[in-house]
């Protein structure tokens, strides 16, 4: 399938599917999505609420390592403990990776190295990026996934129910809800209500949040520690 490097609305690139007309990121802005969607709704609103050590982070779609890269910048800031494990099944290479200048656009350029180490680790077993950010990559289909509470922060960030609407289904979301612990949270860029209904069918607690640049909302959704998991 082809793909083409595109510049976003935001100076920074993303892939874009022409067969699909489908891109990794937003349009509107490549790292503005990514700070938007995984780290402010996200990571910044976990780590608010409680004391990780470390943050157990799971990534539905690790593409091009946008937001494994933007979570271990703000994780350095803090000195928060990370183990990410990011799931993909069609893997990006090192090199369309490298195209994406990710540490230019976020003037992390003395980071290159972390960002080529992303992608340069071994399959399936952890992988130290540094000592503070533990990181596991699984060449993975989604439908695959069996992890039980395991994780405290799911990044969701599968392509879109138009082309793959067999991603945000309800089998989907039970498999995100087991794989949570109680009180952990999701995210995603999405906010259509066929997904909504989906969350909220295998036991989540859905919130609308403002979307980023380009769409009007998102969704983030709670495992209440109240409600036993989903089939």
């Amino acid at each position: 399938m082809q793909r083409k490097i595109i510049t976003t609305a935001d100076g920074s690139k993303t892939i874009h599917l022409p067969d699909l007309d489908e891109h990794y990121h937003s349009k509107h802005g490549a790292v503005n999505e990514a700070k938007h969607v995984f780290i402010d709704t996200g990571f910044k609103h976990i780590l608010a609420k409680n004391f990780f050590n470390p943050l157990h982070i799971l990534e539905i779609g690790f593409g091009t390592g946008l937001n494994a890269f933007v979570t271990f910048l703000e994780a350095q800031k803090i000195n928060q403990n990370i183990d990410y494990v990011g799931v993909e099944a069609y893997p990006v290479s090192i090199h369309e990776a490298r195209l994406m200048k990710y540490p230019e656009a976020l003037s992390e350029k003395e980071k290159t190295s972390i960002f080529d180490a992303l992608h340069e680790s071994p399959w399936e077993q952890p992988f130290e990026i540094k000592s503070n950010f533990i990181f596991t990559k699984r060449k993975q289909f989604f439908v695959d996934i069996r992890d039980q509470n395991s994780f405290d922060l799911i990044y969701f960030d599968a392509f879109g129910a138009r082309v793959q609407p067999e991603l945000w289904t309800v089998e989907i979301f039970g498999k995100m809800y087991n794989a949570l612990r109680p009180n952990g949270v999701l995210v995603t860029y999405a906010a259509k209500g066929s997904v909504r209904r989906a969350m909220q069918e295998v036991g989540f607690e859905t919130e609308r949040l403002p979307g980023p640049p380009g769409k009007r909302e998102m969704l983030r959704a709670t495992k209440k520690d109240n409600i036993g998991d989903a089939n």
